[in-house]
């Protein structure tokens, strides 16, 4: 996600930048064409709260940030295609902004209304829903936002609200998305199925007749229990009653400040509520016919019709606000849980009840007709009753999303192509006019300028009418930023056309997105508008593909968000007050005391910020650990999607891994003695360099002719492995094992501090390798080539350098090479990224491992898992096998936890384990499969009888083998009590798996942990 520029990057900004660019280099080394490009989110509040306190013209504010975070950008280490920038500022970019706008209002999804909206008294702006907090605050200022009513420009995304809540099933495939994205996207979606009914509200004096209530509700079958109805502020009967009560008035001045949550209520004099259920009860109940209405703030004016009906006994929401408004009043249950007979009586009860039951369940006794029905079977029947007694009741859903509110009254925005005519009402500026600009204003103009200036600047504001050529005003309105970064990515493909905002062929043929990184916090408000925008460009010529089948406009493919980033924070714990660093003595970093009282600080990991003194300002890091091994460290802290808690003094281990790098770059561990010639491809297989020394005469095997040497006539492959030690072989198949891991660390999981542990691990074994044999070399060498190879997306330029050295020392002859793709074709080492990236030797992965994972079942269910040696070839006897087998699993920590003395499976110790290969007691067989991959043990088998020694089934002992005595009197022929039965038609057969010889089944393996060769 391209940045805002506010001035200044933090670790925050470092991060998700690190992770995009380490993602992007390692495409590139695969051989992708790989676009990664940077814009900037220009427009916004905090450039004109800038510019009005410093009395600077936004523009000029937000360019110089610019500047500045470009230089910061620069130092990280990050490659960006600079050629696509983009400004949103830009009037080049807004000029197509304001065309899709004109698309969607040509489509009828933009228009102007009247609405209640959020209106931040501070910014002086109208915010959309999702840019208000839980705590009814605006998400920028953080100011109590108020409720106005103006004329308002909107965007109808709820035209395409059931594509966006079916299409992510799309994004749900493979985890493509995180599930936490997905679960608030849906829940802000918000579809309900429920029931529309009426109440009808009575005046107590008859004076005067009011409109009926209409309610939606999710739980029709509580419409029983309803107690009190609840509208909102901006009802029309409390709009209207207002009108002569000046006490409600009153309330209604105060209660458009309180919370979203408050349980304030104005109970509404001389009028009632009538329930429409009570018309079709045919018995004497506790359900209240009449009841209060109140004006109620935590109602929503646009929350089906601004009223809620008010059910204590079974809603927690209503509960509360009944207790806090009617002390002494009861809640009235009408849902039991359990379905029991009617004994004649009534369970419907009233109490004082601070727990609502909110499950679905059974209409209480004493409800006549409708006693004993579910609630599912309620709400139909009760929807069937209200209709045929002539009352208005209907099925519907509902949906939380409202419209999408793009007006904003200030002036650092995209202006809305829109002209006001008297005659004509408000008409589209021709696309031919686009942009409508800006006006450029002296940068004393905007100190201490308060509201929208565009709405006193006549000269700009007045034009003519496009339509009738009349006097006219521009719309002084300008788009929600979230307008701006909607589409921004689309213009990254095609930054420079003029006419479209992108062509066609560009489009289908760059989305969507494939890697999109950013915060959680982007998951409703950014995500959700760019999915609409991306839809709706589906259904236009700009985007006539919509990505292909099966993606239905969706925009970005992967989306990563990673974690926040918290500082080291101190504190007095005596007053809680946060400190400053330079209040606290550091000498013993694990004891850190505060200097004005020597006692111990409290030392806590919390979000960034200003007020908690926490901040690290990631240059002044880059400045004195290097953009690499910052780059490193910020990788290897913690998991992506996680928190980071930044600790820089741990960069110190990146810092060494670093420095054995260095010296391992410079070939130390080639002795002089010997001469050392490197492969001459690079990504030679084991089998094609041992072939390669062979013809070259580096090494010779038994009973070859050497005077014959050739490729052709080169020995089979196990001839040539023959060779190699124990320790160039287990060298090896780790680094095959670590460029497999590694690829699928950046190819798939992202998990990218594993990739950081990886490959120390890998650098450790380089390093700690014996020298044995000139091959020794060669394949430190090569794995040396190899972690370089993997670092480079993580650590460029010290990678650069490293691979740069080892090769000017190592590779002389390949320099000179026009073929060598080391050489950059004159003389010099090619880079690191001209290079592909490694892959793993499968081949030589298999022939050399020394172990294998072992999955070892008991009846077919996975017990555990665990790594055993690979069986010798010459072990070819069955019986010998699964001996073998037994000895190797009972040789681990975890097969001794199993299968010893005592274990999980009751065996006794070695020497009395009477089963087959020594597997347990009497009776224990063993089925070995795979090569020693799946190991299963079956339990034994007793016939069971009944008294009258009739053949019942078998018994499969618990633990030790020995039949015993079934609970219910039946007896085994050893007559003991025994644990489980399996019936003659299942007597062959397992829980699941595949056939053996001896007519058991065994279930198919199921890895946790897949060997490392099967994750390419």
């Amino acid at each position: 996600m391209f940045p805002y520029p506010s001035g200044t990057l933090h670790l925050g900004h470092l991060r998700v930048y690190t992770i995009s660019d380490v993602l992007a280099r390692f495409k590139q080394m695969q051989g992708y064409d790989v676009i990664h490009p940077i814009g900037w989110d220009a427009f916004g509040l905090p450039a004109e709260n800038a510019a009005i306190e410093r009395g600077i013209n936004p523009q000029t504010w937000t360019m110089q940030n610019i500047a500045k975070m470009k230089t910061q950008m620069m130092a990280m280490g990050g490659r960006w295609d600079w050629d696509r920038e983009i400004f949103t500022c830009d009037p080049s970019f807004y000029k197509h902004t304001q065309r899709i706008f004109l698309m969607l209002h040509e489509r009828g999804l933009a228009y102007q209304a009247e609405s209640i909206v959020n209106f931040d008294p501070v910014d002086k702006t109208v915010l959309a829903n999702e840019q208000v907090d839980a705590s009814g605050r605006s998400w920028r200022s953080g100011a109590k936002v108020e409720k106005i009513k103006l004329k308002q420009w909107f965007l109808k995304i709820t035209e395409f609200q059931q594509p966006l809540l079916d299409d992510l099933e799309i994004l749900a495939k493979g985890n493509a998305w995180p599930e936490r994205v997905l679960s608030m996207q849906k829940n802000w979606l918000g579809k309900s199925e429920g029931t529309r009914v009426r109440f009808l509200i009575e005046s107590s004096s008859g004076s005067k007749q009011w409109p009926d209530v209409e309610v939606y509700t999710t739980r029709a079958d509580t419409l029983f229990g309803v107690q009190y109805l609840a509208l909102s502020l901006n009802h029309p009967v409390v709009i209207d009653m207002a009108k002569g009560n000046p006490y409600l008035r009153s309330f209604l001045a105060t209660a458009h400040k309180l919370p979203p949550d408050s349980k304030a209520g104005f109970v509404l004099p001389g009028i009632q509520a009538r329930n429409p259920i009570s018309s079709i009860l045919d018995c004497d109940t506790l359900v209240q016919s009449l009841v209060p209405v109140y004006a109620a703030p935590y109602v929503l004016d646009d929350y089906g019709s601004g009223a809620v009906m008010g059910v204590p006994g079974h809603d927690n929401r209503d509960n509360a606000f009944w207790r806090e408004n009617n002390k002494h009043q009861p809640c009235l249950t009408v849902i039991k849980r359990a379905s029991n007979k009617s004994t004649g009586g009534s369970d419907l009860y009233a109490s004082d009840m601070q727990t609502p039951m909110l499950e679905k369940g059974f209409l209480a006794d004493g409800l006549g007709k409708f006693s004993g029905l579910s609630s599912d079977q309620a709400v139909t029947e009760i929807i069937s009753q209200l209709q045929a007694a002539g009352l208005y009741a209907k099925r519907t859903e509902n949906w939380r999303l409202k419209d999408w509110l793009i007006s904003r009254q200030r002036y650092w925005g995209t202006p809305i192509p829109i002209v006001h005519c008297p005659s004509c009402g408000p008409v589209p500026v021709p696309e031919s006019e686009l942009p409508v600009e800006l006006p450029q204003l002296a940068d004393s103009f905007f100190k201490g300028k308060i509201g929208n200036p565009l709405q006193d600047l006549q000269f700009w504001k007045s034009t003519r009418c496009p339509k009738c050529d009349g006097p006219a005003e521009r719309e002084t309105d300008t788009m929600d930023t979230f307008m701006d970064s909607s589409w921004y990515f689309m213009r990254f493909l095609d930054p420079d056309n003029h006419g479209d905002p992108i062509a066609a062929e560009s489009s289908d043929a760059g989305l969507p997105v494939d890697v999109y990184v950013g915060g959680v916090e982007h998951a409703i408000l950014h995500l959700l508008y760019a999915r609409f925008i991306s839809k709706f460009l589906a259904t236009t010529p700009l985007w006539p593909s919509g990505g292909g089948p099966g993606n239905e406009g969706e925009p970005f493919k992967q989306l990563i968000t990673q974690g926040m980033v918290h500082g080291r924070t101190y504190s007095d714990p005596s007053t809680g007050r946060f400190l400053l660093p330079e209040e606290v003595d550091l000498s013993e970093p694990q004891s850190p005391k505060i200097k004005s009282s020597n006692r111990v600080a409290m030392v806590s990991y919390e979000k960034m910020s200003k007020s908690k003194y926490n901040g690290v300002d990631p240059g002044a890091t880059i400045a004195k650990y290097g953009a690499d091994a910052t780059r490193a460290h910020i990788l290897f802290q913690a998991p992506v999607s996680e928190v980071l808690a930044w600790d820089d003094a741990s960069i110190a281990g990146i810092q060494r891994w670093f420095r054995r790098l260095w010296r391992l770059s410079n070939a130390h561990f080639i002795p002089k003695a010997i001469i050392f010639q490197p492969p001459k491809i690079l990504d030679s297989s084991l089998a094609e360099i041992l072939t390669q020394r062979y013809v070259w005469g580096l090494f010779d095997l038994p009973g070859n002719n050497t005077a014959t040497r050739s490729f052709e006539k080169a020995p089979p492959v196990p001839t040539l492995f023959s060779i190699i030690k124990s320790t160039e072989s287990d060298l090896w198949v780790l680094t095959q094992e670590t460029i497999a891991r590694v690829t699928e660390s950046y190819d798939r999981t992202y998990a990218l501090n594993t990739v950081v542990s990886d490959l120390m691990s890998l650098t450790n074994a380089i390093w700690d390798m014996k020298h044995s044999s000139p091959l020794g070399s060669v394949l430190q060498w090569v794995s040396l080539c190899a972690v370089l190879r993997m670092l480079a997306p993580i650590a460029p330029a010290f990678a650069e350098e490293c691979w740069e050295r080892l090769h000017l020392i190592t590779s002389t002859q390949a320099l000179t090479s026009t073929k060598s793709n080391i050489s950059d074709g004159r003389g010099g080492v090619a880079s690191i990224f001209s290079c592909p990236f490694p892959t793993a030797d499968l081949q030589a992965m298999e022939m050399l491992s020394q172990t294998q994972k072992c999955a070892v079942m008991v009846d077919g269910k996975l017990k555990f898992s665990t790594e055993i040696p690979i069986p010798p070839s010459d072990l070819d006897d069955k019986e010998k096998l699964k001996k073998w087998a037994v000895r190797q699993l009972r040789a681990t920590d975890i097969g001794e936890t199993w299968l010893g003395e005592g274990g999980k499976l009751g065996w006794p110790r070695v020497e009395d384990c009477k089963g087959e290969a020594g597997a347990g007691g009497e009776g224990w067989a063993v089925h070995v499969v795979r090569g020693g991959r799946t190991i299963n043990f079956v339990t034994p088998k007793v016939v069971e009888v009944d008294q009258d020694g009739e053949w019942m089934g078998v018994v499969i002992p618990k633990k030790t083998g020995v039949a015993r005595k079934k609970s219910k009197g039946k007896t085994t022929q050893k007559g003991e009590k025994n644990e489980k039965v399996i019936k003659s038609d299942e007597m062959k057969q397992t829980d699941e798996g595949k056939e053996t010889n001896d007519g058991q089944k065994v279930a198919q393996e199921r890895e946790t942990e897949p060997a490392p060769k099967l994750l390419l």
